[in-house]
């Protein structure tokens, strides 16, 4: 089987390598668009099916015969390369690569492709863009159609971004290939040709989402059950994320705690555990707004809840009890960490306990906020916390 990675040129930009697998295939599979771009085929054609995931059996059927699939540019960056090979021996494929949107629209543009943000949203949420959204950033944005271009251009707007340049790129590499540059406010385009990508250089007075652990509050929504800022970013600290690990968030409330860990690196998993309906969709709604719409959030109560997976690190925000330490004491696997807060004085105790049969390091976090007192200010005392972090 030959993945065939085809640009907007069509033959005239492949290679030889690429041309011999063409002339030698039993069968071509392929959107429509790519397809138009292969006059003359010898073989069989058969059009991939929207969407994508209902023609990878179709092509698995045809195993062992001399197929070759199209793919646009690279298709193993945001492409559709790993969604068919992670279903192949390695002896069963070969891939012919053609210069991805990204590589041409920095050639385009005069930018440093290793110091641009490159991201793929034909069928992402736009508010993947939030942790990117900074004055000065470059980015490289493929999507789905002139409509998403509009609503692309909407959503920098409301964010305080409007004032940003879009470079929209459509068919770029093809006769078709043309470059336009607009403001995001006002975007009024309404002829974009598909394929599009849009580079984008960011400015504006919008809100830029630090990258520090301990975002302040007031980018969640909650009633109250939040981890505040201070003890969020210590529990963060002491959750120690590494890239690819996965988090068990249990009563996560507004989901605080696995959005930061999952800010922290992209990817990163988190799988949220929360009591209450509202809370937890809350907490689904604040992961999407900060653009990690990856957060998997559980409604119901552990440890009778927990997911199948195994954790790297697991946090107890809530509904801490002898119960629940046992439960996820037998889970654990050797080397994953667990840190869990206490506020009240029954739960302080079982921390202590647990601290003195099974190490680890145990914390009180003593915060205190600056208040009118009279016609001056004094410390106003926040409830203590106690946090204890063990690794297994």
């Amino acid at each position: 089987m030959t993945i065939l990675g085809l640009g907007e040129d069509g033959v005239d930009g492949l290679s030889a390598a690429a041309r011999a697998a063409l002339d030698d295939a039993d069968l071509v599979m392929g959107a429509a668009r790519h397809l138009a771009l292969l006059p003359g085929l010898k073989c069989g054609a058969v059009e991939w099916p929207v969407p994508f995931a209902d023609g990878v059996p179709l092509l698995l059927a045809k195993r062992g015969r001399r197929v070759v699939l199209l793919a646009s540019g690279d298709p193993f960056w945001f492409g559709a390369g790993t969604s068919v090979t992670r279903h192949l021996a390695p002896d069963e494929w070969v891939a012919h690569p053609a210069p991805s949107s990204f590589a041409l629209a920095a050639a385009r543009l005069g930018w440093a492709l290793e110091e641009t943000g490159c991201l793929g949203l034909h069928a992402a949420p736009l508010a993947r863009l939030r942790p990117h959204l900074a004055r000065g950033r470059r980015l490289l944005v493929l999507v789905r159609d002139g409509a998403a271009v509009a609503g692309l251009a909407g959503y920098l707007e409301g964010q305080g971004f409007g004032a940003s340049a879009l470079h929209v790129l459509e068919a770029l590499g093809g006769q078709r290939e043309r470059r336009r540059c607009v403001p995001a406010a006002g975007f009024a385009l309404d002829d974009i040709a598909h394929p599009v990508l849009v580079g984008i250089e960011l400015t504006g007075g919008g809100a830029v989402l630090p990258v520090a652990s301990g975002l302040p509050d007031d980018w969640f929504a909650s009633d109250g059950q939040l981890t505040k800022r201070p003890v969020r970013a210590l529990t963060v600290s002491a959750l120690a994320p590494q890239p690819g690990e996965l988090l068990w968030d249990i009563g996560a409330g507004s989901g605080s705690i696995g959005i930061e860990w999952l800010l922290a690196h992209p990817a990163n998993r988190a799988v949220a555990i929360e009591a209450d309906p509202i809370r937890a969709d809350r907490a689904r709604a604040n992961a999407a707004a900060l653009g990690v719409d990856r957060l998997t959030v559980l409604t119901g109560r552990a440890p009778g809840l927990l997911p199948s997976d195994r954790p790297d690190a697991v946090f107890i925000g809530g509904g801490l009890s002898q119960g629940m330490l046992d439960a996820l004491w037998a889970r654990l696997p050797a080397g994953a960490r667990m840190v869990a807060n206490a506020v009240t004085l029954e739960s302080e105790a079982l921390l202590a306990q647990w601290h003195g049969a099974n190490g680890g390091s145990l914390l009180r976090i003593d915060l205190a906020d600056a208040a009118p007192l009279g016609s001056r200010h004094g410390w106003k005392a926040r409830y203590p916390v106690v946090q204890w972090s063990v690794t297994r």
